[in-house]
């Protein structure tokens, strides 16, 4: 299993993680950005790989952001080009 240490992001994904990280509420920012980020190293982590990519920047703010916040969290991802669909999610 790859440990947390040898995961990095991918230069892009990195970039997009700040930008959807800024879009939060100062108040939710710090847990939001330490919960989707465990969550990203995770789903690396049990696939064995070793880069973050959209693909987990994706599925880890839909795994720890409250459903009640997905359609403003949708808007911002439309914003910053993350196409969400194409990773199973509607």
């Amino acid at each position: 299993m790859a440990s947390e240490k040898n995961i990095q992001w991918e230069a892009s994904t990195k970039l997009k993680f700040e930008q959807m990280v800024e879009k939060v509420p100062v108040f939710l920012r710090g847990m939001a950005q330490e919960k989707v980020e465990k969550r990203a190293f995770e789903l690396v982590a049990q696939d064995q790989r070793t880069i973050i990519e959209e693909k987990d920047l994706v599925t880890a703010f839909f795994d720890a952001t409250p459903f009640g916040f997905h359609g403003p969290m949708k808007c911002d991802m439309e914003e910053l080009g993350i196409d969400y669909t194409k990773y199973g999610f509607d």
